[in-house]
C-alpha cells in the first residue's frame, strides 16, 4: 500500500513504516496527520485518484527529529576583478516516519 501526499508544497510517494526527510514542519515532535492525499493504492490493486484530493483519505506520521541538511557551498566569482565570495547554506528539514495510511 502506498500513497502520494502533498507535504509542505512538495509531493511524496510514501508507504507505511517509511522514513523520509521533508522541509521543516512547524509542529513539534509527536504525531501529525496529512489530509492532502492525492492518490492511494491499496494491497489489492485498487487505485483511487483524487480530484484534487482523495476524500476521507489521510496519512498519519510521527515527527522523529528536526535537523539541518548537508551544507551547500555557494561560490561567486568575477574573473579579472578580484571578486570572490564563498557562502554556505544548510536547509532546515524534518525527519518523519509514516505510521498509517487510511
Amino acid at each position: 500500500m502506498y500513497a502520494i501526499v502533498k507535504i509542505g508544497g512538495h509531493q511524496y510517494k510514501v508507504a507505511e513504516d517509511q522514513t523520509l526527510f521533508v522541509n521543516r514542519l512547524p509542529e513539534a515532535e509527536g504525531k501529525v496527520t496529512f489530509e492532502d492525499v492525492l492518490l492511494v493504492k491499496d494491497g489489492k490493486g485498487n487505485l483511487k485518484i483524487g480530484q484534487p484530493t482523495v476524500e476521507g483519505a489521510k496519512v498519519e506520521a510521527s515527527i522523529v527529529d528536526h535537523l539541518k541538511s548537508d551544507k551547500v557551498i555557494v561560490f561567486k566569482k568575477k574573473r579579472r576583478k578580484g571578486y570572490r565570495v564563498k557562502n554556505g547554506h544548510r536547509q532546515p528539514i524534518t525527519q518523519i516516519k509514516i505510521d498509517k495510511i487510511s
